[in-house]
């Protein structure tokens, strides 16, 4: 099932069951995958973007969130930290299961050597690899450290 079926279904499933956190948040997820739909129609995508984009746009509301708690618990904000940490949850029932540290630094080593990485110059190459075959499985904020660390930065 496509990630925009399941987006439908879940939005549906919220409305029944008067779910308005999880309806709250489909909905900006909705809303985001329709402003970068519009904004990929000038390059010829006209059937809207691809599940691997809207995965790696999923992996920028889980960051934007995290900075926010952050952000809302130097200022005592229990009630947004909470708020903030339920749309995590929900958009990261769309997510495949997140890769753990072991299996980043397996994957890291291969797309080093498909890449023929040698320094730090061609950690840009790395990354290339990386999101092109992992999109919505890794965190590349800790999978960029990683690729430092192996290539000497």
């Amino acid at each position: 099932m496509s990630l925009r079926a399941q987006f439908n279904d879940a939005l549906k499933q919220a409305m029944l069951g008067k779910d308005q956190r999880t309806l709250g948040t489909v909905r900006l997820i909705l809303a985001k995958l329709k402003e970068l739909d519009i904004a990929a129609r000038p390059k010829g995508v006209t059937d809207g973007i691809k599940d691997d984009e809207i995965a790696s746009m999923l992996q920028g509301m889980i960051k934007q969130r995290r900075e926010s708690v952050a952000i809302y618990q130097k200022a005592n904000r229990a009630d947004m930290v909470k708020q903030e940490g339920e749309e995590i949850t929900v958009i990261e029932r769309f997510l495949p299961k997140q890769m753990n540290e072991t299996d980043m630094k397996t994957a890291i080593a291969k797309a080093v050597s498909a890449t023929g990485a040698a320094s730090i110059k061609d950690m840009g190459k790395v990354m290339a690899e990386l999101k092109k075959n992992y999109a919505g499985q890794m965190d590349f904020a800790a999978a960029s450290a990683l690729v430092k660390g192996q290539l000497g930065g």
